[in-house]
């Protein structure tokens, strides 16, 4: 598996999108691990990619070799600075880890996540078109399954451009989708630790809420996995094991940190926020994925889009997002995705349920 691996990145030319955060942060720790000829780190936020500049250098293979770890500011947007970026250093496989990701901020702001998104994977692929890029990978998430929020319904759009796109293309473009990574900036670990410490309460937004969880670094050498797997087209779904109980996690969490729950320490229950689920999905229950040679990585069977269509869909979606119209692009969002349910917007505070977790095949539960 490792040779495999080491075929996608070793001696080669490597750009990672998002660099600095933290997917993409693990993304180019691993990657450096195997010797790349160079690893171009892209990111928009300064301070990010400033402290995983020096981190980087500060490891072995990155103190060896200074010309290796190039830092580069931009936005996924910039088209100009993009091309410019590609033409000089021709990467030769692209990790697309660059999107925004919290779903009540993208709730307020839809106009955003499309912009960065899906125009900023539509400007990713382009790119990796033009400049004979060998691979392109796509890091997704369980909220594009059956999205009630508008991060999912952008991140779904995504997915679809990734996938039809491939068949325009030599590039091998895949899609690797997964839930929750413990300790990712913003989510709900830290949160929790951070509320212990400043002596509760810790909240939580629904006691039946559950969610796939896994550590980052694991998550990480399994997209380096898919990406050495991946036919063009394909959809990858890491297994994540059974879907955890978050409340679970809160006492756990609160137990660890030496108090009792509901004594020590409140947990207040707080009400699902916009656009938040009770349980998420991996797949479509059309998707029946398979198996693939890997244990932990499985392969989602859908038909891609048709490319016209798409690309047509995505035309409009970037019209209204840069008209910054935000009540059209929730509506252009559900004329793409018919499974698209606007929860945020709507007023509502219940949560569309996602397909039964407990129908699809798991591993064991993961370590919290």
């Amino acid at each position: 598996e490792a040779s495999e691996v080491s075929k996608v990145l070793s001696d080669r030319r490597v750009l990672v999108t998002g660099a600095g955060g933290s997917i993409g942060s693990e993304l180019c720790r691993q990657i450096l691990e195997y010797r790349p000829s160079q690893l171009v780190c892209l990111e928009r936020a300064e301070n990010s990619l400033f402290f995983l500049e020096q981190e980087l250098r500060r490891s072995p293979i990155g103190r060896d070799n200074p010309e290796l770890i190039v830092p580069i500011i931009c936005d996924i947007g910039n088209r100009r600075k993009l091309s410019r970026l590609f033409d000089t250093f021709r990467p030769n496989a692209v990790f697309h880890a660059a999107a925004h990701k919290h779903v009540p901020l993208m709730e307020a702001h839809p106009e955003e996540a499309v912009l960065n998104n899906v125009i900023g994977t539509l400007n990713a692929l382009e790119y990796c078109d033009e400049f004979e890029v060998d691979e392109f990978v796509l890091i997704s998430t369980d909220k594009a399954v059956t999205p009630t929020s508008v991060m999912g319904a952008s991140k779904r759009v995504a997915e679809f451009l990734t996938q039809s796109f491939a068949g325009q293309t030599e590039t091998r473009c895949i899609t690797v989708r997964f839930g929750n990574v413990i300790g990712s900036n913003g989510s709900v670990v830290p949160l929790f630790q951070k509320q212990i410490a400043l002596g509760g309460p810790v909240t939580v937004t629904d006691p039946n809420m559950r969610r796939y969880f896994m550590t980052i670094p694991e998550a990480v050498q399994l997209i380096t996995q898919a990406a050495s797997m991946g036919n063009g087209g394909d959809v990858l779904i890491l297994d994540m094991g059974e879907p955890v109980r978050v409340m679970d996690m809160a006492e756990q969490l609160i137990t660890l940190s030496g108090f009792r729950p509901g004594e020590d320490i409140e947990i207040e229950i707080i009400g699902l926020r916009p656009g938040e689920k009770l349980e998420e999905a991996l797949w479509h229950e059309w998707e029946k994925p398979s198996q693939t040679r890997h244990s932990k990585i499985l392969a989602a069977h859908s038909e891609p889009r048709d490319w016209q269509q798409i690309m047509a869909d995505v035309e409009r979606l970037r019209v209204a997002a840069t008209e910054m119209d935000p009540n059209r692009v929730v509506a252009l969002l559900q004329e793409v995705i018919p499974d698209y349910t606007p929860m945020g917007r709507i007023g509502t505070r219940q949560a569309a349920t996602a397909p039964d977790p407990s129908a699809q095949r798991s591993a064991t539960n993961p370590s919290i």
